[in-house]
């Protein structure tokens, strides 16, 4: 995908995004593969662009 003009999101935003979903929650969902797609910059911080998110979240509607 081009992300030349996505947005990084942090995994505050994410969990602000998801109404408070906790930390703790977003990283077992990372293990268990059911998270938004997501990468770690150098610093060992996670990123997620903004149109995977939105994706993910798609996905999730759609299977509700």
């Amino acid at each position: 995908m081009d992300h030349r003009r996505d947005e990084l999101m942090t995994v505050r935003q994410v969990l602000d995004e998801l109404g408070g979903v906790s930390r703790r929650t977003f990283y077992r969902w990372r293990e268990l593969g059911l998270g938004p797609a997501a990468f770690k910059l150098p610093n060992g911080e996670l990123r997620v662009w903004r149109s995977d998110f939105s994706a993910w979240l798609g996905q999730l509607e759609a299977a509700a």
